[in-house]
């Protein structure tokens, strides 16, 4: 039985896009969201006592439409990662934390709300802000299955709509290419959307490259110069699609995705072990063996030190009780003198 097919046995039944009522996949807990996002989401003043007083969906979608500048997960500024290596590293989210933004904390409030597909479907067709649009796209990443993505996202990839996901700014984008990249990249700034299943991103592979063929035989020669001229840098990046460069960017982040949630063991059986990794390895073992005789060495040199003490203090303990009875018996011998 081939992997697909497997898949297909184990999956849930493709969600029929006429209901109103969404599914919700993966963790329904935590919407899919990293650990340390979710508890700063959770214990942050502005998502338990303002947006607790917000009880309605349009409500939220005016909060997003007046505070939401950004799509990262952090306030500029406010994570300290210098000096942290390994699982405590900068890019993954789950070293130190710092201030969440107020996108992902409203997007975790349209979670509470459990959005219908007529309110989502209005998120992404919103005309007043593109963080609207954008935070309904990061919802269905974060919520949906993943056999129904290429349907939500299929009509709005080559959409020309710009916004900057940046904190900060400066990186500046469309709506299209946004999308683009959430089908095909798990990470997200500092943090990892949830993984799509091998089968399903093959799937999704296939269906954009046919899209983009489809896309640029329907543009006019002039439109598709301009392109490869630069004069549409970000056009350009969406349209290009390499699909041999996202098969292997999906190897790593796979790979980081299992050293993130605690698949540390799982990990370390699946990757080939380099030459680079067991020379690390040693060294490390170096290291602690030299660290440990160290301490041994130390200790020992302690309990020499603390051997003669007790030896000194035994000594003059004994010469003290020896010179006191010849004390005494001078001063008796001058009394019966």
């Amino acid at each position: 039985m081939s992997e697909i097919e497997d898949y297909n046995q184990q999956k849930p039944g493709k969600t029929s896009k006429q209901h109103n009522i969404l599914p919700i996949w993966g963790n329904e807990q935590t919407m899919n969201l990293n650990p340390l996002i979710l508890a700063n989401i959770q214990g942050s003043s502005y998502f338990k006592v303002h947006l607790f007083k917000l009880k309605t969906y349009h409500e939220v979608v005016d909060e997003i439409y007046y505070q939401v500048k950004h799509l990262e997960p952090w306030e500029r500024g406010s994570r300290k990662t210098a000096g942290q290596t390994g699982m405590c590293g900068g890019v993954r989210g789950v070293g130190a934390g710092g201030i969440v933004s107020t996108a992902f904390c409203l997007l975790y409030k349209l979670y509470t709300l459990r959005l219908t597909r007529k309110q989502v479907n209005g998120l992404l067709q919103h005309t007043d802000s593109p963080y609207i649009r954008a935070l309904g796209f990061m919802y269905i990443r974060y919520t949906q299955p993943p056999a129904d993505l290429f349907d939500w996202y299929v009509d709005y990839l080559d959409d020309e709509e710009e916004v900057d996901p940046r904190a900060g700014g400066g990186g500046s984008t469309t709506i299209g290419a946004l999308v683009r990249q959430m089908l095909i990249k798990l990470d997200w700034f500092s943090t990892l959307f949830p993984r799509i299943p091998v089968p399903i991103q093959k799937q999704i592979e296939q269906k954009l490259a046919e899209h983009n063929r489809q896309s640029n035989a329907s543009k006019p020669s002039n439109y598709r110069g301009a392109i490869g001229n630069g004069n549409n840098s970000s056009a350009s990046s969406a349209g290009n699609y390499n699909t041999g460069r996202t098969e292997s960017d999906r190897r790593e982040h796979d790979d980081r995705d299992r050293r993130d949630y605690g698949e540390a063991e799982k990990y370390s059986k699946d990757r080939p072990v380099r030459r680079d990794d067991r020379d690390r390895e040693r060294e490390r073992d170096r290291d602690r063996e030299r660290d440990r005789d160290r301490d041994k060495e130390r200790r020992d040199r302690d309990r020499v030190r603390e051997r003669h003490r007790d030896r000194s203090r035994s000594r003059d303990r004994r010469d003290r009780s020896r010179e006191r009875p010849r004390h005494r018996s001078r001063s008796r011998d001058r009394r019966h003198r």
